[in-house]
């Protein structure tokens, strides 16, 4: 991240990031999965972490992915998959609908016509919300 920072001590450089403003933090995230068009990268027991510079959020993921057969990401895109058809052959996963009603404060509809316009991107769909 900074370069040269290899040997610093790791509280020294919390401190300094948050002097620039940087907030870090871990996630407690059972499971990863990043989607392509192709397939999925599913990172099982990953080590993630949050930083926040001034309102931009970034997430570092840590860990070894296993490539699979897109939408065969494990329970939870499968149950996401069930959903989605019940409720009208959306393909955006109803908990991507909550997480952007819960960060914008929106309406299921208006956050499920951002995603969707957004191609399923969550920060996108946020941003546009706010």
């Amino acid at each position: 991240m900074f370069g040269g920072g290899g040997g610093m001590n790791p509280r020294k450089m919390k401190q300094m990031m948050k002097q620039m403003g940087i907030d870090v933090e871990e996630v407690d995230a059972e499971e990863v999965i990043i989607r392509t068009e192709e397939f999925d990268l599913v990172f099982d027991d990953a080590q993630v972490t949050k930083m926040d510079a001034r309102g931009q959020e970034t997430y570092q993921i840590v860990g070894s992915p296993e490539e699979r057969e897109r939408g065969a990401g494990g329970a939870s895109a499968i149950e996401g998959g069930d959903a989605d058809v019940e409720s009208g052959g959306s393909d955006i996963p109803e908990s991507d609908v909550q997480l952007v009603v819960d960060q914008t404060g929106a309406s299921a509809d208006d956050a499920r016509a951002a995603l969707e316009a957004h191609d399923g991107d969550l920060a996108a769909a946020v941003n546009d919300l706010q």
